[in-house]
């Protein structure tokens, strides 16, 4: 069995004795020195500034209230997670992780393509860097679809839930590179028909040695994971 590869899913904030928060620079930063195959993280384009987030509701991760895309960027700027960092943006994270890993960036609000495309151009040029690098995934398969449109160099990661009646044939017009899958709802046909049409299959969000055992069974080539330094040690152990 082909060991499976690793992404630290909203930066691995599990990993090692001390959690740190999801989406953090900080939990990013300790992903990278594991050597993980790639860093998750989301976005929300709000006052046309990217930030790395995943709850549309402040109060959880991020101090503060309401809804995030109803906030002030004043309001936004004086945010702070629970290790004292200011919300982070997405030009912050291109700088901190580089060529050191594939980041998969995942669109949570609405609008985000221009922005994107924008702040990735830029970083490319100004960094003599490559769209390599890069994966973006969302639910929102129209988002995906004005990626192919606007950034089509970069790959795309579809994501889903359940287990369409067609499978993986959602990915067909998108044109994209993997299809992202829940692990509640993972079948051999599933894997089969993605595999059948060229895809990679990244599952998430799996968090557990019998899990992830069972992902390396059915071939699955990657997987989302809270504890990336648990899932190196594990794929170690059973090269």
């Amino acid at each position: 069995m082909k060991p499976l590869l690793c992404i630290a899913h909203r930066g691995g904030p599990l990993a090692g004795p001390s959690p740190l928060p999801e989406n953090s620079l900080a939990a990013i930063a300790r992903a990278l020195t594991l050597g993980v195959y790639a860093v998750e993280i989301d976005v929300f384009q709000i006052h046309g500034e990217l930030f790395v987030t995943h709850d549309r509701r402040l109060g959880r991760v991020v101090s503060g209230q309401g809804i995030i895309t109803a906030q002030s960027l004043a309001y936004l700027n004086a945010q702070h997670l629970e290790n004292g960092e200011p919300l982070p943006r997405l030009q912050q994270v291109l700088e901190l992780v580089g060529d050191k890993a594939l980041l998969n960036i995942e669109i949570k609000g609405e609008n985000t393509v221009p922005k994107l495309s924008q702040v990735l151009d830029d970083h490319i040029k100004s960094h003599q860097g490559s769209y390599e690098h890069y994966c973006v995934s969302s639910f929102d398969h129209q988002q995906l679809f004005q990626c192919l449109q606007q950034i089509p160099q970069v790959k795309r990661g579809v994501l889903i839930e359940g287990i369409p009646l067609d499978y993986a044939a959602c990915c067909e017009p998108l044109k994209a590179y993997s299809f992202n899958t829940h692990l509640s709802f993972i079948t051999p046909e599933l894997i089969q028909d993605a595999q059948k049409r060229g895809l990679k299959n990244w599952v998430y969000t799996v968090n557990h040695e019998d899990d992830w055992q069972a992902m390396q069974q059915l071939g699955v080539d990657a997987v989302f994971t809270d504890k990336p330094d648990a899932l190196l040690a594990f794929t170690k152990k059973t090269a």
